[in-house]
């Protein structure tokens, strides 16, 4: 953002030149993060803070140390939650850096980097695969485009002859207007399970997925634990989970439960709507449908109730419009988007596996009670099993 010079001038504490560390002290605190030299000249927000390296000690050490399993319990402990989260800055001074020799230092931080460029990848990976996905559920049932093209007299693109035959060359009418020859009109109701029964006893110790870890974006939760069944949604492996209450819904809080042992229930936050699609309709096409725009507008549009604490109303949301195609076509469609899916899936679990490994392994490094050498075998056998 650009602001006026004569603005900007009164704000030279807050421009940044380049390697130094950025850590949130307002809201989500503890989010660490190193300034670029692309962001020179940049400010920054004031509920930030802004450290600046000395000239011996690397920033992404800094940065290393700061995301410490150690630095953000103390972080979380001293923060005062009494209207909205913060940190002090005199606690923040007081976090413990510790400086073993600067070769050990540097090969810490080669590894993290290595393990931080790999997680990166899967997620880069993964979400290229589910923006293939997507593109693929909006072509084919939103727009319907192979319909369009076959009734053009063209080859539908990136399908083969087996898989266009499947589609008609036309439309019909209906009440709720064109559909593709052969396909209907349905609601949420009708093709899907909203809230299935699951089974799960009170009391029962199964995986809980709260709000906070459902992702905004992609569909793998952050972190699932084990808790005593207590009242909230019951699900399986998938069910898809929407968020029902604001802001969470608008923040895109949605997950497709992929991390449950076969034939295990789960369960999670009373906010949550549980979507299931009816067969022939594969697993994946409640998630995609959950992330298209359309249907995301339209549950927002449903939300009723005070300001602040606006819910879905699952008998408006029942309501909303899809096209149903074929039994053919909706299989054929789990037969491209599944693998898909459970290639996004394994990527999920190899970067939760790395970053396992390495807030493992990191608070022992930079404490000294482990040496770089006694973990070559264990991070070697990691990484080459992804």
């Amino acid at each position: 953002m650009k602001i006026a010079p004569e603005i900007e001038a009164k704000y030279g504490r807050t421009r940044l030149s380049g390697g130094e560390v950025l850590l949130t002290l307002v809201g989500s605190v503890g989010q660490v993060a190193v300034v670029p030299n692309t962001l020179k000249d940049f400010n920054v927000a004031r509920a930030v803070c802004v450290i600046h390296p000395l000239p011996h000690i690397s920033p992404e050490w800094i940065a290393i140390c700061l995301r410490s399993p150690l630095s953000q319990h103390i972080l979380n402990s001293r923060a005062n939650t009494t209207v909205q989260t913060t940190i002090n800055l005199k606690d923040v001074r007081a976090l413990p850096i510790p400086l073993p020799p600067m070769a050990e230092r540097q090969n810490i931080t080669g590894l993290v980097s290595a393990l931080d460029d790999r997680v990166a990848l899967l997620r880069e990976t993964n979400a290229t695969l589910e923006a293939i996905a997507q593109a693929l559920f909006k072509s084919w049932f939103v727009d319907f485009d192979p319909v369009h093209a076959k009734q053009q007299g063209i080859a539908p693109e990136g399908m083969d002859e087996a898989t266009a035959a499947l589609f008609p060359d036309s439309f019909e009418e209906s009440e709720l207007g064109l559909v593709p020859k052969g396909w209907r009109w349905s609601t949420l109701n009708d093709a899907y399970e909203i809230n299935p029964q699951r089974k799960l006893k009170k009391g029962e110790i199964a995986p809980y997925l709260d709000m906070a870890n459902a992702p905004s974006s992609g569909h793998g939760a952050e972190s699932v634990v084990q808790r005593e069944m207590g009242s909230g949604s019951k699900f399986m492996n998938g069910d898809t989970l929407l968020a029902r209450i604001t802001p969470c819904l608008e923040n895109g809080k949605t997950a497709f439960v992929d991390f449950l042992a076969v034939d295990q229930n789960g369960w999670g936050s009373t906010e949550f709507v549980v979507l299931r699609p009816r067969k022939p309709l594969p697993e994946y096409h409640a998630y995609l449908l959950a992330r298209h725009k359309p249907f995301r507008d339209f549950a927002i549009q449903s939300m009723s109730g005070t300001s602040g604490r606006q819910r879905i109303q699952n008998d408006v949301l029942g309501h909303y419009l899809l096209a149903l195609p074929t039994e053919e076509v909706a299989t054929a469609f789990g037969v491209i988007v599944t693998p898909i899916q459970q290639r996004i899936s394994a990527n999920n679990a190899q970067a939760q596996t790395l970053a396992t490994l390495r807030d493992t392994l990191l608070p022992r490094l930079i404490s000294g009670q482990l040496r770089l050498p006694d973990t070559a075998d264990a991070i070697t056998e990691t990484l080459s099993g992804i």
